[in-house]
């Protein structure tokens, strides 16, 4: 009868300890008070072999409902004390300052892109683009370079398969489909379309199959520009270029025409710039010359015009081509044109 009493005092006290637990540990040795390996239970369950058979079943059964009672109260509380521990972690102090979040730039090409758009627009310029697979007619053709000219060598061309072109909208019927290798066959394209007088740029990819270097890419940015009246002249040209120099890099800059040779233009010249890198000094994005090619131009040739079925004796033009890379290369001082396509965040993240 003793041992019943105090399996019942054993269960009350039990109770009233697991439920003022204040925390894990507490718990933890209420627990072992009991049910750990001297735990006041477990000496009473060890003793149950000395009390007589009929008397050793009740009590043990008695002993191992209190067991399972303990246990479960215990069970119970502890996850009482996880459910807080999570809610604590969930709370948010929404007085407590934002974290930062990480804000996108943009590339620098993409930069420099704008802000010619924003200063040929700003002088009556439109901008227009055109597909980047082309045909051999608006490509070479039309800009006055048929098959047997030797200018055509002059570009190693990335040639497409015409099987290999699935959408029909890319198949055009003049010729064999190309990466252009130049904007200048959206001169022919917006002509066919536009009477002058006429005020356009051209910005966008080309691609050229050569060796890369510091100053050379197979893949490049370029900017054309034609603007066509009946009054045009070379003076023109250096007015409008001298002030987009001027306006772009912010500064006065030395530019010099010298003569050259394109198919579709005529007469044509290569414009340079003092190079903005070394100064002038010499460096190996300039070669040690000082100056920087950075565009191919020239009054636009007849047969050009002709091609597109203008009237000669109405209309004269001039047109270029930037490469906007190096533009780019010399308004931010770099010394190496395959970074803009590097990936490499080191390089991107200066901008």
């Amino acid at each position: 009868m003793a041992v019943e009493i105090n399996l019942k005092n054993l269960k009350i006290q039990a109770k009233e300890e697991i439920e003022k637990a204040s925390d894990l540990k507490e718990l933890d040795e209420i627990f072992n008070k009991y049910l750990g390996k001297k735990g006041e239970l477990t000496l009473i369950l060890k003793s149950l072999a000395q009390l007589p058979k009929a008397k050793r079943a009740r009590i043990g059964s008695q002993a191992n409902e209190l067991k399972s009672f303990i246990q479960a109260k215990t069970i119970e509380k502890k996850s009482s004390f996880v459910k807080t521990t999570e809610d604590k972690e969930e709370w948010l102090d929404v007085t407590a300052p934002g974290k930062k979040l990480s804000i996108g730039h943009l590339h620098p090409l993409t930069l420099a892109a704008r802000n010619v758009g924003e200063i040929f627009e700003s002088m009556g310029f439109s901008v227009v683009e055109g597909p980047e697979i082309e045909n051999e007619w608006y490509n070479f053709d039309a800009l006055n370079i048929p098959k047997d000219h030797p200018a055509r060598d002059q570009w190693d061309t990335f040639w497409l398969r015409q099987n290999e072109i699935k959408n029909e909208k890319l198949k055009i019927k003049n010729g064999r489909l190309l990466l252009r290798t130049h904007t200048s066959p959206v001169q022919v394209r917006y002509m066919e379309k536009n009477q002058p007088p006429l005020r356009i740029i051209v910005p966008g990819n080309v691609f050229r199959h050569e060796a890369t270097d510091v100053s050379h890419e197979f893949q490049l940015y370029q900017v054309e520009g034609l603007m066509s009246g009946k009054e045009i002249s070379v003076s023109n040209f250096k007015a409008v270029i001298g002030e987009f120099l001027q306006r772009f890099f912010r500064k006065e800059v030395k530019i010099r025409l010298r003569p050259d040779f394109f198919p579709f233009t005529e007469p044509s010249f290569d414009v340079s710039i003092s190079c903005l890198v070394c100064s002038g000094k010499g460096c190996r994005v300039c070669k040690g010359t000082g100056w920087v090619e950075v565009a191919g131009a020239g009054m636009v040739h007849p047969n050009v015009f002709k091609n597109v079925g203008l009237n000669l004796k109405d209309w004269r033009g001039w047109a270029f081509g930037f490469g906007l890379d190096r533009l780019a290369m010399m308004k931010y001082k770099i010394n190496d044109i395959r970074l803009f396509r590097s990936g490499d965040l080191r390089f991107l993240n200066q901008f």
